[in-house]
């Protein structure tokens, strides 16, 4: 990473950053060195927000451990609420401390009065509140000097220069390089003073302290985030007689909790607590195969069969809260991980792979994490580009966008199989200077976002298109997709149509099906044997023949399928990508972006090699009649081989709504 005295511009002002190797708590190791210090916790809305009643729960069992932990220690937890600049600056002026630690769950920061030491962040709204911290340390007037930022990290892989990352995982791990060592907790300077230290809360009174937040949702379109696109769909097939949410696929037994269970919260879904919580589950994960007569291990055992949905699915579904919080850090999983696997093989690890699945399982997951983190940290690195790219966390996995412009209505593009936001890169600077904020995004398992191993549908990705507008852009957009992201944004607007001013559909994937009524899904996805054959076939054609599959869809313009587009979408594809779009293409029904939307409009290249877009046009012109059609001589992608023609169509098109919304609320 950055050594101290390098400037590499990656976090907005120059600024130096060290390293430090600690396991869960690693700016302890610096702090240990002062004389005095004061732990502190702010429970900052803007975080808070964000998160959803169970990880609210998470915190407070993570800080109640922490608060335990840090007496032992001799030490204290403070805790505060509100704005974390007007905290910090409060406590430089007042503390007569050498250095304040803020925690925010495992990660934490530094106050002196001379410097503030905060560790690296990748989520763009964590940078914008430590830049709002700087401004306000830059601000005070009380020191000789302005208060400078000093960043900090413990790298999982002692990289010293994110510049030459490879642009591949499988090209990482050809490196092969070794995951650096935890080290021991260090002393802390005690903390036996007077002081108003704080209560922690309780889960109703934090849930009260957010809701009545300036950041919070309102209150209708938090309740949209709790509107599953499976349940919205059951409960329209109930209406209509079709089905019965009654059934045996609706119906959820609470078990009760044993008294020292590792899932902390009232679902009792996620691994939570504090750092030896986690460390129990995980060890109890790793001996699955061996069994036991504890209780609490076989609690872990039972979660473990139910969510290993696929192979090693279940150390992701059960640990990666406990990761995002930072309650336990992605290196001791390892580490705890490989030294299970040292026992079980008298010392020796195998070239060959690990001998269980619950061993493989979490360390490819923990790999691959810091692999997305660093990533993504290094696409924060100031290189000229067009567009700023800014990360987001949804659901525990980082998300890679953008957004251009400062004003006008709201739009929002997704791509389609295999693409990514740049497949944008001639529309999203042109719609935005014709008076449009832009945003793209990349979805997970695309491009540089997360590519965690989750089941992949397209109600996951349209709620993810979903939350992305309720979080990020909080605001109704004008949404548009070409092909698979197409059909994403339908799913979106039909399901929540609050979300949508209206949709534009580029060459979208969906059958146009006669007597339509309503869509018909399901999460859970089982994989036949033919489906998982039939998946590595056409991954291994697709890897074969990507470069000319692709170029057909530019019939106009093959030139434009450059070595860069090629490269960065095989890096994109995947298996599990691949048996999640044999579902969804084959499953796809374009009908019902009419159904829940009263504006639509379709862009249709008709040269499309992948569907007969003459077919749909004129099945659309004849069972859609409220679709605005536009026919282009174009293939599968007209965006990006005609983006002149196709962004002087959807300023067009923004314009025509937006005058039309204004007039009907003028009348």
């Amino acid at each position: 990473m950055v050594r101290e005295g390098e400037d590499e511009r990656d976090f907005g002002r120059a600024k130096k950053v060290r390293d430090l190797r600690l396991d869960d708590h690693p700016g302890l190791l610096q702090a240990s060195k002062f004389r005095a210090l004061l732990p502190l916790y702010v429970f900052d809305h803007r975080i808070l927000s964000r998160y959803n009643d169970e990880k609210l729960e998470l915190v407070l069992y993570a800080l109640e451990d922490l608060r335990k932990s840090l007496k032992k220690l001799g030490s204290n937890l403070m805790i505060r609420f509100g704005n974390a600049e007007n905290v910090i600056k409060e406590l430089v002026l007042e503390s007569p401390f050498d250095y304040l630690l803020i925690y925010r769950v495992g990660l934490l920061e530094q106050v002196k009065a001379a410097d503030v030491f905060a560790e690296v962040e990748v989520e763009y709204h964590l940078r914008e509140i430590m830049d709002v911290v700087e401004e306000t340390l830059e601000r005070m007037a009380s020191f000789d000097r302005n208060p400078g930022i000093v960043l900090w990290q413990t790298p999982f892989y002692d990289i010293k220069n994110l510049k030459v990352l490879p642009a591949s995982y499988d090209e990482f791990k050809k490196l092969q390089l070794t995951v650096t060592p935890p080290l021991l907790p260090p002393r802390l300077p005690s903390a036996e003073m007077e002081l108003d230290w704080g209560l922690l809360p309780t889960l109703d009174n934090l849930k009260k302290f957010v809701n009545e937040s300036p950041s919070k949702l309102n209150e209708s379109w938090a309740l949209l985030k709790e509107m599953s696109s499976e349940t919205i769909s059951q409960k329209q097939l109930s209406k209509s007689g079709e089905v019965s949410l009654n059934n045996s696929n609706f119906k959820h037994t609470k078990r009760k909790r044993l008294d020292k269970s590792v899932f902390v919260t009232q679902k009792q879904n996620v691994v939570g607590g504090g750092t030896n919580s986690v460390l129990i589950a995980l060890a109890a994960y790793l001996r699955y195969l061996e069994g036991t007569a504890r209780d609490d291990w076989q609690e872990v055992h039972e979660k473990l069969r139910t969510a290993e949905i696929r192979d090693g699915a279940s150390f992701v579904a059960l640990f990666v809260p406990a990761l995002c919080l930072g309650i336990i850090s992605r290196r001791r999983v390892y580490h705890e991980s490989i030294k299970y696997e040292k026992e079980r093989n008298a010392g020796f690890l195998s070239p060959f792979g690990y001998s269980t699945a619950t061993v493989s399982a979490s360390v490819d997951a923990v790999c691959s994490m810091e692999w997305y983190w660093l990533l993504l940290l290094k696409s924060q690195l100031r290189d000229g580009g067009a567009y700023p790219i800014r990360i987001w966390r949804w659901n525990g996995y980082l998300i890679q966008y953008t957004v251009v412009g400062n004003r006008g209505p709201a739009v929002l593009l997704v791509h389609g199989f295999g693409a990514f936001l740049d497949h944008f890169r001639d529309n999203i600077s042109s719609i935005s200077n014709d008076g449009n904020r832009v945003w793209a995004v990349t979805v997970l398992g695309f491009g540089k976002s997360e590519k965690p191993n989750v089941v992949y549908t397209e109600l996951m990705w349209a709620e993810l298109v979903r939350d992305f507008i309720i979080e990020v852009v909080r605001e109704p957009v004008h949404l548009m997709g070409n092909s698979i992201g197409g059909y994403f944004v339908a799913l979106v607007a039909y399901f929540w149509p609050a979300l949508a001013q209206s949709v534009v559909l580029i060459n979208s994937a969906g059958d146009i099906i006669p007597a339509y009524t309503s869509p018909q899904f399901t999460k859970v996805r089982a994989t036949s044997g033919a489906t998982w054959l039939g998946a590595r076939l056409l991954l291994f054609y697709l890897r074969l023949s990507l470069g000319s599959i692709v170029k057909s869809c530019y019939p106009n313009k093959t030139e434009r399928v450059d070595d860069w587009l090629i490269n960065e979408m095989l890096r994109a594809v995947s298996l599990s990508l691949v048996k999640a779009s044999l579902f969804v293409f084959i499953s796809a029904e374009s009908n019902l972006t009419l159904l829940g939307i009263e504006i639509d409009k379709k862009e249709s290249g008709m040269k499309d090699p992948i569907t007969d877009s003459k077919s749909k046009v004129a099945m659309l012109k004849k069972h859609c009649p409220g679709v605005v059609i536009r026919e282009l001589d174009a293939g599968h992608c007209p965006h990006d081989e005609k983006p002149e023609e196709v962004n002087s169509l959807i300023c067009q098109w923004i314009l025509t709504i937006e005058s039309r919304v204004l007039s009907q609320a003028c009348s």
